[in-house]
């Protein structure tokens, strides 16, 4: 997976055109409304390397916070329901930037952008829920996981509660479904042999 140039004034630079994405998209001129005036070398790649430069922000936030949970009583299910449930949280302020950099995703040409951004969101979302496999569940988990946050996210996102009632029930049902089919599963896997 390609490497995401960090820096302070990347960091900083995304944060302050939060607020002109709503009404200018994600574009070197919503840089230029909040103040950037360096942003056509700070994202020489435009909009998509904007997009993916936040939304690794936006996992780097996600994890730091999850990292002061105390979720020590959780099993890894719960612990992956209260990191999703800390990113939407976080995501709230600026939701119709989520919603914008969803809709860019979307567009066809934009698959590479989005496959690695949802590929690193998933795995910080692992990452910040204490997993640590490198056996070969490492890709199934992540799989499964990529379908249930993009589904979780598209609920999200039009969610008309306050708290993401509606959003975490639909996570929860998800999660749900997924450990009946692993309890499913496990009952038709072949005896070890001796």
């Amino acid at each position: 997976m390609r490497a995401i140039e960090r820096s302070d004034a990347r960091d900083a630079a995304l944060t302050a055109a939060l607020e002109f994405i709503p009404r200018a998209g994600w574009t070197i001129r919503a840089m230029k409304l909040a103040g950037v005036e360096d942003a056509d070398l700070l994202f020489p790649g435009g909009g998509g390397e904007m997009i993916e430069a936040w939304l690794d922000l936006a996992d780097r936030r996600m994890e730091a916070a999850a990292a002061a949970m105390d979720m020590s009583g959780l099993g890894l299910s719960g612990r992956v329901r209260a990191v999703l449930a800390l990113r939407f949280e976080q995501a709230r302020p600026v939701r119709e930037a989520v919603r914008r950099a969803a809709g860019w995703l979307i567009l066809p040409g934009n698959g590479r952008v989005a496959a690695r951004a949802t590929a690193r969101t998933v795995d910080a979302i692992w990452h910040a829920a204490g997993d640590r496999s490198a056996d070969t569940s490492w890709y199934t988990k992540r799989a499964i996981l990529a379908a249930i946050y993009s589904a979780t996210l598209l609920t999200w996102l039009r969610d008309p509660t306050d708290d993401d009632s509606i959003t975490l029930a639909f996570l929860d049902r998800r999660l749900a479904g997924l450990a009946r089919f692993g309890r499913l599963t496990a009952r038709f896997k072949p005896p070890r042999a001796a």
